[in-house]
């Protein structure tokens, strides 16, 4: 699934945009340790977490994530925001717990 279609069929808010929203997805990961996130997450994944800290960006450049998005109404620091931003990262938020974003996730037939 594109990043594109992902971001419109969740109504996400995107806050850093990409030039370029036809990148795949093609998995998705939830976690907050980051940790866990190194050493299980897959290039092409989407992450879902409520960590909103400057180490998050480090994590998804690492594994080749190209999105994150924050749940549970949480709200990026500006060092994210600006990191995300330098890396061709999206970042978005959604107001929707973890559990409901990978509900409706699963529905669109992404894998975790």
């Amino acid at each position: 699934m594109k990043i594109e279609e992902l971001c419109s069929k969740l109504s996400l808010n995107v806050l850093v945009p990409l030039e370029d929203y036809s990148e795949e997805i093609n998995t998705a990961i939830t976690g907050d340790l980051l940790s866990f996130i190194m050493g299980h997450a897959l290039p092409g994944s989407v992450w879902l977490t409520v960590q909103n800290h400057l180490n998050v960006a480090a994590v998804a450049v690492l594994k080749e994530m190209p999105m994150i998005v924050l749940t549970a109404g949480r709200q990026p620091s500006t060092d994210l925001v600006d990191r995300c931003r330098e890396e061709g990262i999206c970042l978005s938020t959604t107001p929707e717990s973890t559990f409901a974003v990978i509900s409706q996730m699963t529905k669109l037939g992404l894998k975790g």
